[in-house]
């Protein structure tokens, strides 16, 4: 019996040594891939992915986006880790994606069709702990192709994609004692016990907390240069604020302002047209329909100079549009129309105006009467969504474009009472939303307390109302974000769920 357990533990003493070399003999085709796999073919391979899920085809619908740009974020994370030398295993991490759904690949026409919805969403977990396991799971998991994996690398043309990412018709299991004695954790394990214990916002902090005050310290050289290259440049073009659309980075953002004070240096006179105006870095050039100058990131100098020359007939376009919202307010009894960045697709300001146009004349050609100023003091917001007229809870009417006036009328009539009691309590709502904001700056020494666009005014108050019942030393000096998700940004800012959950008290 003695001699049985010697050898046992024997054989397993010589198993960590030996470990890569008998996996390497059961799946060669996959370690080779493993180590080809590099960071920059990973993002290659996803291009699929990327282009199914990119905030960009998602601007009709603001809440799918910000779900995507939030996973988005998570996902890189992720990715950084898997590349990160000696990494050991990552905690199971839960996302949601948003993906243009197809009906049908083979229409009469030859063209591709796509569903009234436009998308369907996809929730997985991650788990894996290699890149190519990763990539071809994240794949999978969205119905999307991988044979352009498999025929992108010359060392696997042999071995079915299956068995390359592990995952082969009868998937290999090892026994827990093999765990027990190499050291490494147990996926399987991981998995079971990410599902049954919910993280706790304390637990999180805890586990969390040293890694984003080292990359808050990292970034805070860059952090103070590009408070100094917005300071230098709307100093020099006097503009009224300088911002980004996305969620880049502070290094990124800083070489988007050096971008820009080339263009200064190079030729001013065209920038000054935008003196008193707002520059927003985001995906395409042009004037947004709030009347900020949007710079597109992947264009040339060539294009922003070209913009900049071209303001002045943006800013006679924008004259016209608020003309037609005038009218448009004056059709429908006194109603304002507004246009709220953070419930609304991000459209152009020839966009707007012509949905603005479109509604006006149509109104125009009904001729429903409305009683003068008998909806002044309320707000409408204008879309493009063919659905019928709703009240939003913060007091505004959301109007498709193309509602049928007589309807419309009765609508809004009926509704006119509860929209303004919805603006009241909205109104009320944010009083106590920037009190709270400003106690919880105070309380743990932040440096900056903010949300995302997606994140509602309700959301936050209940939020920060939990956050002043505890003690958080680890918040001290920091960058704290309230989202839907956990995550520490490449930056040192924390991103905490508004729904977080607290200890479980015995």
């Amino acid at each position: 019996m003695l001699g049985s357990c010697c050898a046992y533990t024997e054989m397993f003493c010589h198993l960590r040594p030996l470990r890569r070399f008998c996996l390497e003999k059961i799946l060669p085709d996959w370690f080779h891939y493993s180590r080809a796999l590099s960071g920059a073919e990973a993002v290659n391979a996803l291009r699929p992915f990327y282009f199914a899920v990119h905030p960009d085809f998602f601007g009709q619908h603001p809440k799918e986006r910000e779900v995507n740009e939030n996973s988005l974020k998570r996902l890189s994370v992720y990715l950084e880790n898997l590349q990160k030398p000696g990494f050991k295993s990552l905690k199971p991490t839960q996302l949601t994606f948003y993906i243009r759904e197809k009906i049908d690949q083979n229409s009469s026409d030859g063209q591709e069709l796509v569903s009234t919805s436009g998308f369907r969403a996809v929730k997985f977990t991650l788990h894996t702990r290699d890149l190519l396991s990763t990539v071809l799971y994240i794949l999978n998991s969205c119905s999307l192709p991988v044979d352009h994996i498999q025929s992108s690398n010359t060392n696997v043309h042999s071995q079915p994609l299956k068995e390359a990412t592990g995952m082969p018709d009868r998937p290999i299991k090892w026994h827990k004692s093999y765990y027990s004695f190499t050291g490494f954790k147990d996926p399987d394990e991981d998995l079971e016990h990410a599902s049954k214990v919910e993280t706790t916002l304390m637990s999180w902090l805890g586990s969390n907390g040293k890694s984003a005050v080292k990359k808050l310290k990292n970034s805070l050289p860059l952090r103070n240069e590009l408070d100094r290259l917005k300071d230098e440049l709307s100093d020099l073009l006097q503009l009224s604020d300088i911002r980004w659309q996305r969620g880049w980075g502070v290094a990124h953002r800083c070489s988007q302002l050096h971008s820009l004070g080339r263009l200064a240096q190079q030729n001013l006179e065209p920038l000054q047209n935008a003196k008193g105006c707002t520059i927003v870095f985001t995906d395409r050039s042009g004037m947004s329909a709030l009347g900020h100058v949007m710079l597109g990131t992947m264009d040339v100098h060539h294009h922003w100079t070209r913009l900049f020359e071209r303001l002045p007939s943006y800013f006679d376009l924008q004259r016209r549009l608020v003309a037609l919202e005038d009218q448009i307010s004056s059709l429908l009894g006194g109603i304002q129309v507004v246009y709220i960045e953070e419930l609304q697709p991000a459209l152009t300001l020839d966009e707007y105006y012509s949905l603005l146009d479109t509604f006006c004349n149509q109104l125009l050609k009904s001729r429903v009467p409305f009683h003068p100023q008998s909806l002044s003091g309320l707000q409408m917001i204008l879309n493009s969504d063919r659905y019928t007229p709703s009240l939003h809870e913060l007091g505004h009417f959301n109007i498709p474009a193309l509602s049928d006036p007589a309807n419309l009328q009765y609508f809004m009539r009926t509704k006119a009472q509860e929209a303004r009691e919805n603006m009241k309590r909205k109104e009320k709502l944010k009083v106590i939303e920037n009190e709270l904001i400003q106690a919880s700056t105070k309380k743990f020494s932040l440096e900056k307390l903010y949300k995302e666009p997606s994140i509602s005014s309700t959301q936050m108050v209940d939020c920060c109302k939990r956050l002043l019942e505890q003690s958080l030393p680890y918040l001290h000096g920091m960058h704290l974000c309230i989202s839907h998700f956990y995550s520490v940004m490449q930056d040192g800012d924390l991103c905490i769920p508004w729904n977080w959950k607290g200890e479980v008290v015995k």
